[in-house]
């Protein structure tokens, strides 16, 4: 690359392996152009991961999984709505920080949006009481939430994964933690903001950063399972800090 050529960095890291780092910040490039994506994105401090899991905690004892199921669909139904007025943003933001083509950006923030609908009906027909008896007697399944999860996505399908990894954890009454690659930073906070926002404060957070971040979320004790989709490199590293006190795992 031209040295001199405003917004395009010389060195470009391997994009299965993550980006570089620098400064605090995520160095986010356009795989097409080799440009500098802006704004820059702030790697997430020790201190924000450790506030972020304690409010995670607080929230999802005192004030999401409190609320009855019916009423947790029908807020996550608006937080998937709410991807509907980014989506022009969001399809363009996939394309440019991951290199995928226009239309196949499209149809994974289709499918994410379409989530909605019976997907979110089959989710909260899963979560429900489940009674069992043979006339004589009855036992009741009741499925209560963990506490809090952390959903760790991938590059590859940073819209799409989010949302299927989340959602069921969500409906469940757990809290969640979102980090998404560094490879894709913009489009995660986009899509997992736009969700937040008709949440509880608190129930549903964001974090950036690399495996640093990730390893601490992970490694916490106040952390109760852990969504990955990724590498198997990753899943075999994050399996073997889970494997520790047994914590709960999904890859």
């Amino acid at each position: 690359k031209n040295q001199n050529q405003p917004g395009v960095i010389t060195k470009q890291a391997t994009m299965v392996q993550g980006v570089e780092i620098k400064d605090g910040f995520i160095q986010n490039v356009n795989p097409a152009t080799g440009a500098l994506i802006t704004p820059l994105v702030p790697v997430s401090t020790p201190d924000q991961v450790a506030e972020a899991i304690t409010i995670a905690n607080r929230t999802q004892q005192t004030t999401w999984s409190a609320l009855p199921l019916p009423k947790r669909i029908e807020l996550l139904r608006e937080g998937v709505a709410n991807i509907e007025g980014i989506r022009e943003e969001l399809i363009a933001t996939i394309t440019k920080e991951m290199g995928k083509i226009t239309a196949e950006s499209t149809d994974e923030v289709d499918a994410a949006i379409g989530l909605k609908g019976k997907w979110l009906d089959m989710v909260q027909e899963a979560n429900e009481d489940e009674r069992l008896g043979d006339g004589t007697s009855e036992s009741v399944i009741v499925r209560d939430p963990l506490g809090v999860v952390v959903v760790i996505s991938p590059w590859n399908f940073p819209a799409g994964e989010i949302p299927l990894l989340a959602l069921p954890a969500l409906a469940a009454g757990n809290a969640v933690i979102v980090k998404p690659s560094e490879v894709t930073p913009l489009t995660g906070a986009l899509l997992t903001n736009a969700i937040a926002k008709a949440l509880p404060v608190g129930t549903l957070q964001l974090l950036q950063g690399d495996g640093v971040v990730g390893e601490q979320l992970v490694s916490s004790p106040d952390v109760h399972m852990v969504a990955m989709t990724g590498s198997s490199a990753t899943g075999k590293k994050i399996m073997e800090k889970c494997a520790k006190n047994l914590k709960r795992i999904v890859l």
